[in-house]
């Protein structure tokens, strides 16, 4: 017990026992505190807008352009402006042969080329019929078949529930055939053609007087794709591409690693990028298109962007860097291929007319 009754009063255990408690204060005050911020970002109470947290970021639509969108809707313009008729194109399949999966599953090329083409011959204005997904159109096709679609806009019981009922008529003919079709593939995905690199350190030989780490790194990688341009009629194989679009990637780094007094310092930082892979598949495919469109068009090469009336800044068009489309209105001086690449359009907190609009204050 008088053991006991010393060791209570030494000096050295009082201290050791303010001291624990004071840091438990402290680890519970910074719980305390981190609870309180985390509840301001997320609260298992839904809020008057019905969700639970709101999501971060505010980064309006963009187009997604390569550097050879311009140039595909120039050519579009160059056709208009000679009257130029563009033969009707379908798009097929434009697989990747590759083969090349990730570690934890998926591909590692985009399968959609595909549709990559479809918006490259739109940026073009070639008119396009549909050949890669038919489904809908052939169940409509079964459908009307049958007599079960009807066209009135008031709807298939406009006669009567006992009357004749109005129904699709399938005519001869009333489909449009396509003139030439693009198929091909993504055949090359090529890693690390060359790298280098760069780790140093360096510091004095007093671990106390600090040392740094700097790290570089930079690698080529390189994908490939061969497309060929059909005559449907014949199946004739009348336009071939093949092209590679090699792909850099880089990796920087800075480190300090030191001890001042009883404390050790640990800092470092680092940047990387790749190109994306996809943009340069996407680049692929515009770039053999407009080879093929300005074959089909006669176009004399990228001067013909320079002639009168292929101006981007000219009239209002149909086509853009975001594709191209067939105006239901004559309403080209409000809505054209131009005015869909602007990022701020439409955009609820960046478009002043949207806001007005949806909150009904005109």
């Amino acid at each position: 017990m008088a053991a006991n009754s010393i060791i209570a009063k030494t000096p050295e255990a009082r201290t050791s026992g303010v001291g624990a408690f004071g840091r438990r204060s402290r680890l519970v005050a910074m719980a305390s505190v981190a609870a309180v911020v985390l509840s301001g970002c997320v609260s298992p109470v839904a809020g008057r807008n019905g969700n639970y947290a709101s999501p971060i970021g505010d980064a309006p639509v963009t187009a997604n352009p390569t550097p050879y969108s311009a140039a595909l809707v120039c050519l579009s313009q160059y056709a208009q402006h000679y009257g130029v008729r563009a033969p009707r194109i379908a798009v097929g399949r434009i697989a990747d042969y590759t083969g090349k999966a990730e570690d934890n599953g998926g591909r590692e090329i985009t399968q959609g080329a595909s549709l990559m083409a479809i918006s490259a011959l739109a940026k073009a204005g070639a008119p396009l019929v549909e050949r890669y997904d038919t489904s809908v159109s052939e169940l409509e096709l079964k459908y009307a078949n049958n007599k079960l679609i009807s066209d009135t806009p008031e709807g298939p019981n406009t006669a009567g529930p006992d009357g004749p009922q109005p129904y699709r008529k399938i005519m001869a003919g009333q489909v449009p055939g396509s003139d030439f079709y693009l198929v091909g593939g993504i055949t090359e995905l090529n890693y690390n053609i060359r790298s280098s690199g760069l780790d140093a350190q360096g510091g004095k030989q007093d671990a106390t007087k600090g040392t740094g780490v700097a790290t570089g790194q930079l690698y080529v990688m390189n994908v490939g794709i061969d497309l060929r341009l059909v005559e449907t009629k014949t199946m004739e194989v009348v336009d071939v591409v093949s092209y590679q679009k090699q792909i850099v990637g880089r990796q920087v780094g800075l480190g300090l690693f030191s001890f001042f007094g009883s404390n050790v310092i640990d800092v470092s930082a680092g940047e990387g990028g790749l190109e994306p892979i996809q943009l340069a598949v996407r680049s692929m495919v515009e770039r053999s298109v407009l080879e093929m469109m300005a074959n089909l068009y006669g176009a004399p090469g990228p001067q013909a962007c320079l002639a009168n009336g292929a101006d981007p800044v000219g009239p209002p068009t149909t086509t853009g860097l975001t594709g191209g489309f067939y105006p239901a209105y004559n309403n080209l001086d409000q809505n054209n291929g131009q005015t869909r690449e602007e990022p701020n359009r439409w955009d609820a907190h960046r478009d002043l007319g949207v806001p007005v609009a949806l909150r009904g204050r005109y």
